[in-house]
């Protein structure tokens, strides 16, 4: 009985390693390995997903501000139906912007501004459904504040890491 000997005595005599060793290595080296290839795609797809979000934000800002533009040339056009439409769209949009709590495009003090926009919503709405032609230079004047303050944005985007 002693003439057999188990493969784990053998493998220990002859000064080898032990298969479960050897297996825990090369799963240690594989792991490894993995990471290698992983850990660069992961930092490159979080980059890409932190540029797609700013461009979504980019998007939205730029979509409010189309609306509004639309707005103002269809009031300076007498489509005043039009233009209502277009500004609605804007102040619900430019609302659920100021509302948002994450992934907001707009700063704090962009977001105070666009409050203070949004106190004149009623007042231009109820313009352009009266079809009053002073509508159109109350949409141009928020147009050229709303455009100002993304001015002001880009400038601040570009300087943050």
């Amino acid at each position: 009985m002693s003439e057999v000997k188990n493969t784990e005595q053998v493998t220990r005599e002859r000064g080898g390693i032990s298969p479960l060793k050897r297996i825990g290595i090369y799963a240690a080296i594989a792991l490894g390995i993995f990471l290698l290839g992983f850990l660069p795609m992961w930092f490159t797809a979080r980059e890409r997903a932190n540029e797609r979000d700013e461009a979504r934000h980019e998007l939205r800002l730029s979509q409010m501000q189309n609306r509004l533009a639309s707005a103002a040339l269809d009031a300076r056009r007498g489509e005043y139906e039009q233009a209502r439409s277009a500004a609605s769209d804007f102040f619900t949009d430019l609302r659920a912007e100021t509302d948002r709590t994450q992934d907001r495009a707009l700063s704090a003090e962009q977001v105070d501004r666009a409050r203070a926009t949004l106190a004149a919503r009623d007042d231009l709405i109820t313009l352009l459904a009266r079809n009053d032609p002073a509508s159109a230079d109350r949409l141009t004047d928020i147009y050229v504040a709303y455009r100002n303050a993304l001015g002001s944005n880009q400038a601040t985007r570009t300087t943050s890491p």
